[in-house]
Parts: C-alpha cells; structure tokens; sequence
C-alpha cells in the first residue's frame, strides 16, 4: 500500500481568484495527487501524492503553465511584496505618453494612427503574452485574452481611444486590485499575529536566543516584559501580569505565580519570570490557534463552491451572447452595423471575467475567521463560520459550560463509623488522583495525601457513573448513587458517594455555581428566537433549578453520554431542513461524540484544551457563552458582505450590459464592470475585520 504524503507550497503573486480555481482543478485532475487545495486567501497550496520524486517539479510545470508569473515556493518562504515592478510601471506611462502625444500633438491622421498602434503594442504586450500563452498551451480563453481582443477589435472598429483606455484602466485596475488584496491578507495576518519569533532559553547562568522550535520539553526559558511568550509550560521563578487578548479577546491582564500555567501567545506585560517548558512548539497552544486559522478556509462553505462553479459557468455564457450579439444584431435592428454590433460585443468579452465574483468569497470568509480567532473564538472551516447565522437550536452541556464546573466540597459525611472524614477524602483523592474530571480537581485541592501509585491497581473510569481501583486487595467504587448501588440518600445537591468492597462508608457534597453572564447570554440567543436546551448527567431536582434560574423549560437530566447522543440524533431528524442548523456546546473532553453529531459543534474548553481544539468544529477560548452570540455576529455580517458583493456584482454586470447593447454604455463602464467592481468588493471585505461587532 503506498503511503501518501502531505505538501505545502505558497504560491507567490497569484492575484486572482479564478486563477486560484484553475489551478487547484488542473492539479486535482493529474494522476497521482489528492485533496487538492488552492487557499486563494492564504495563497498555500496542498496536497497529498504517493509521488516520491520530482513532485515539486512537476507542480512548477503545472502551475506556470496556467500562470507564468507565479512562482511556487517552499512554505514559510517569504518574499517581499512588489505587486507589479518597475518596469510594468514605466512601460504603462510610456505606452500612455505615446498615445497622448498622437492625440493631441497636432501631427495629423497618420501621426495620430501610428501613435495609438505602438501606444497599444506597449500597453498589451504583457497581457498579450500571457493570454497567447494560456491558448497554445492550456486552449483557455481567460481574461488575458478577452482584454487584448477587445483593445484590439475596439481600434479595428474605429474605437482607438477607447481600445487604449480599456487596457490602460485594465491595467492600473489590476495594480490597485493587488494592492487591495494585498492589504485584506495584511490586515487579517495582523489580527493574528501572536506567532513568537524567538524563545530564551536558560542554559547554566546564561541566556541563550533560540527559535521556539529549537526548545525541548523541560528546558528553562526566560521570559521578559514586553516578550511574547513562545512555548506552554508552567512558572517556576517570578511573576507577572499577562495580556491574553490575541488569544482569548479579553483586555484585562492576567497575574501569574510560581506554579500557574502559562500558554504560549500571551504577552508579558509587567514582570520577568522563568518557564519549564511542557510542550514543543509544536504542540503549543500558538501553533495550534496558527495551524487552525491558516487552514480553516481550506473547508470552503457552500456559497464558495457554488460560486466558484457558478464562474465557470458565467465566462461562457457572456462570451456566447457576445457573438450572438456580433452576428445577429445587424439582421434584427436594420439600423445596427456590423462595426456597432462588434463593439457590443467586445463589451460583453470586457464584462465576461468573473473575477469580482469569484475574488470576494474567499477572502470574506477568510476575513470572519480572522476576526473571530481575534475575539478568541476559533472556527475550523468556512463552512461552520457559514452554519453559524443558521442556528435554530442550541444544546447546552450542563457542568463545565453553563456552570463553573469548579465544584467547591461543601460536606464531608462519614456513613460507617469505622472510617474517619480524613481516611474517606484520601480513598476518594487515590482515585481521583488518576481522572482530569473537573470534580477530581476540586477534591484533590483539599488533600495532600501522599501514596505509592503503583499500589493503586485495575484503574477505571466507568462513563457517566464515576471510576473504580483496587487498593491493598479492596475494590473500591467512587461515584454516584447508581454505581454504588445506594438509596438511602434524598437529599438534593450533587453528591459523590465511596464504596469499599460491600459497604458505602462516605460521601461528598458539590457545589456547582452558574457562570456569570450566563443568564444574559442565553437570554440573547431566546431574543434570537434560537431554542435552548440543556443536557445534564446530574439529577433531575438539581437540572431544575439551575433551568430554573436560566429561565430554560427543555432540560434533560441523569444522561449518560450515549443518552445525550441519542436525544441530539432525535432532534437533529425532528428540525432537519425546517427550523435551522442544532448547534451543542460541550466541555470538549466527555461530550465528543455529541459534539461530532451536532451540526455546529462548540467546544467551551477554555485556552489550551487540545481535547476541546480536536473535538469540535468552533472553539471558545474562554468560558464566556457570550462568545456564542458574537460568533453568530460575525457569521451574519460575513454572510451580508457576501450577499452585498454579490449583488452589486452581477447587478453591475448585467446592468451594463443592458445599457452596452441599447448603445448607452462603452468600453470605459464595462472596464468598472470588471475591475472597478472587484477592488470595491474587495473593500467593502476590509469593514467584516474593523465594524465593531
């Protein structure tokens, strides 16, 4: 069997959207390659090949074949971002100059004539080249070709300045819409730059600069103020106060001691501390956040697809009605020449690029993403950021999401005189000792009991009910009232009970309180007429209350998590197709399954969870359910950006041409047709990263 291998190249200078789609076609249907991706946004292209030689090569090949002035560089190359050099800039004032001089130097027909022709040899000659190219070799006809056909049928039909106008604002148009691209991917890279440049580690006394990279887990690092933090690991030495925005959009700073945990991304603000690093850089939390939103647009949305297969679609059939228009409108309207229809024509091939269609999708959803994983909320693909504005229902998981998921140990009870409260809490802390449950760690906090782990033998942990050990031949159960075969108990409160062979001698008492915000939170998404719902595995009196005081009617308790799948698999068929997408938020570590099943999956693990990160389809870096209501924010002002660029778009389109062939538009508002349209949708993306939301 061969093994296919993954690859990631940049592709420097590709500029448009469609050309983008090309390519990733023309490679996805060579022998050999799969998941083949183009991010026009990001300009990476990837894929995975059992190739073992010339693979790069080959690549090149393909990718200059349909755009000779992309270059196909090894990722994290980078090259300085000259849009169009100085030549190209010489060469369209020179062309222009040239025309001028003819137009209005006085020097007759002929001068005049002689004039626009070189003029139009200086001004087409780049674009000719590539249009020429893309014939022979690829038989395409993109908008190369279109452009020079038209600046040359336009003089052939007595329209010289309007020829030399539709290359001249073609191309200006084209330097401007580089730059206004080129802008969007700075703008939306600048939300987003947390990456850590260089990491100091301790060595002995001495202080060496390294690249993150370079750091191993258990090294010591120094971190200064004003230095981001470059690897996840734990305080030893000092303090200081952090600023956690780029990673989870809050402003306030953050204090931290010798045994806090810190994360990679976070800026020291105040402070020197020392680090013992926990995680390569690899497998750091700023990685993971880098990785997740550079790849989050290779999962493209619906309206990205269809646009994209719209455009192929679009090109031909303008290019048909322009030769319908050439040939048939002079038999139909006796009044109409041969030479006008023509020029009709040559305006439809003008409007036929789809570019401004093509390029603003992309970039859009690129642009929601950016802006989201700056508010601290990490999507995973354009297709979740789309389903976001279409939540009809969320799932709430109970402890840990809608709660603190902190549980404070409120009682002690002893329920066999033979076992003291400090004997019971260490047989509960042997066991809890080996679990990340939220409610271990609040047991945990109370003990310092200190054991030989190895005696603790046939470790279990039995799902939604609680965990089983043996210990010095005694097999012990921790856990609810169910597991522990126990009925005696009636009181309400969250309660977990200890079972030594076929006696129950102990329990504890749990306190869990709701997060704060939270009532406003859901109250926001009701106002959104979004039905809420909450899932729980705690008893019934308990799941009541907390609804109770969330103003929440549906709730289902005592679940086990095969019971909150198959509730979600129930309601999922009930709104299918007829009351909007179900989203379930989950702590991301006991609700994976579910968080798969949902349509929208949301992870509330907090900053560094990578079992939130992996589980789910959108990641709330902090605790706030709040964050919700912002992503569905943002998912709606993408999608009404999309919708307005759009719009405006094949309005313009099919406005001008309605006015080009009643003889009221030309070649110059065919021109804005094209290019203009394109930077100002591209413009108009810039507002999704800077509206306040």
């Amino acid at each position: 069997m061969n093994i296919l291998k993954s690859y990631k190249y940049i592709l420097y200078g590709l500029d448009c959207a469609n050309c983008a789609k090309k390519i990733e076609d023309k490679i996805a249907k060579t022998e050999g390659y799969e998941d083949v991706n183009v991010n026009f946004s990001t300009l990476k292209l990837s894929f995975k090949t059992d190739k073992k030689d010339g693979v790069k090569e080959e690549i090149v090949k393909i990718v200059t074949s349909l755009e000779p002035e992309v270059e196909v560089l090894d990722e994290g190359k980078k090259k300085e971002d000259t849009q169009r050099n100085g030549f190209d800039i010489i060469r369209l004032i020179l062309g222009l100059v040239i025309f001028l001089i003819g137009m209005y130097g006085n020097f007759g027909d002929l001068v005049c004539n002689i004039c626009t022709v070189v003029s139009l040899i200086i001004l087409l000659s780049r674009t000719a080249v590539k249009g020429f190219k893309q014939v022979t070799k690829n038989k395409v006809l993109d908008e190369n070709t279109l452009i020079v056909v038209s600046s040359i049928g336009a003089y052939l039909v007595g329209k010289g300045m309007e020829g030399v106008m539709v290359i001249t604002l073609y191309e200006i148009g084209k330097i401007l819409e580089a730059r206004a691209v080129s802008k969007t991917r700075k703008s939306i890279s600048s939300l987003m730059d947390i990456k850590p440049e260089y990491a100091n580690i301790k060595i002995n006394d001495d202080v060496k600069k390294v690249l993150p990279d370079e750091v191993k887990i258990g090294d010591i690092i120094v971190v200064k103020a004003g230095e981001k933090i470059p690897l996840d690991g734990k305080v030893i030495s000092g303090a200081a106060e952090l600023d956690n925005s780029a990673l989870t959009g809050e402003s306030k700073l953050v204090k931290v001691k010798k045994d806090d945990k810190v994360l990679s991304g976070s800026i020291n603000a105040q402070g020197l501390i020392e680090i013992e690093v926990e995680e390569v850089y690899e497998n750091s939390t700023v990685n993971q956040i880098l990785n997740m939103v550079e790849n989050a647009t290779d999962k493209k949305a619906k309206t990205e697809n269809f646009v994209a297969k719209a455009a192929k679609i679009y090109t031909p059939v303008v290019m048909g009605l322009a030769v319908i228009v050439a040939i048939f409108m002079p038999l139909i309207f006796k009044d109409v020449t041969y030479s006008q229809s023509i020029y009709k024509a040559l305006i439809f091939l003008v409007i036929s690029c789809p570019c401004s269609i093509a390029i603003s999708v992309p970039l859009s959803y690129f642009s929601g993403i950016g802006k989201s994983s700056k508010r601290g909320i990490l999507v995973k693909g354009s297709d979740y950021l789309d389903g976001l504005k279409d939540i009809g229902t969320v799932v709430f998981d109970k402890t840990g999401t809608i709660t603190t998921g902190s549980f404070e140990v409120s009682q002690i009870n002893a329920l066999d005189s033979n076992y003291s409260e400090e004997e019971i809490l260490n047989y509960f802390a042997m066991g809890e000792s080996f679990s990340n449950h939220p409610i271990a760690q609040s047991i945990l906090k109370l003990t310092n009991i200190d054991f030989d782990k190895q005696k603790v033998e046939d470790f279990k942990e039995i799902s939604g009910r609680g965990l089983s050990y043996k210990f010095e031949g005694n097999t012990i159960l921790v856990g609810n009232k169910e597991l522990v075969d126990y009925d005696k108990d009636k009181t309400e409160g969250t309660k977990i009970f200890l079972k030594i062979n076929e006696t129950v001698i102990g329990a504890i008492n749990l306190a869990d309180t709701i997060k704060e915000g939270t009532k406003d939170a859901l109250d926001k998404l009701k106002d959104r007429d979004i039905k809420v719902r909450i899932f729980t595995g705690d008893n019934r009196r308990i799941a009541n209350k907390i609804a109770d005081e969330l103003e929440v009617k549906n709730v289902e308790a005592e679940m086990l998590p095969a019971d909150k799948y198959n509730a979600l698999e129930k309601i999922l068929k009930k709104y299918k197709n007829t009351d909007g997408k179900v989203a379930f938020v989950g702590d991301g570590i006991n609700d994976s399954p579910v968080l798969a099943l949902a349509d929208v999956g949301v992870s509330m693990g907090g900053v560094g969870a990578n079992s939130a990160i992996e589980a789910s389809d959108v990641v709330i870096m902090t605790d706030s359910i709040d964050k919700i209501n912002e992503a569905i924010e943002i998912s709606k002002k993408t999608s009404k950006i999309i919708k307005q660029n759009l719009i405006f778009a094949i309005t313009t389109k099919i406005v001008i041409l309605v006015l080009s062939t009643i003889g009221i538009a030309g070649m110059w508002q065919a021109v804005f047709a094209d290019v203009g349209v394109t930077i100002l949708s591209v413009l108009n993306v810039l507002r999704i990263m800077w509206k306040k939301i």
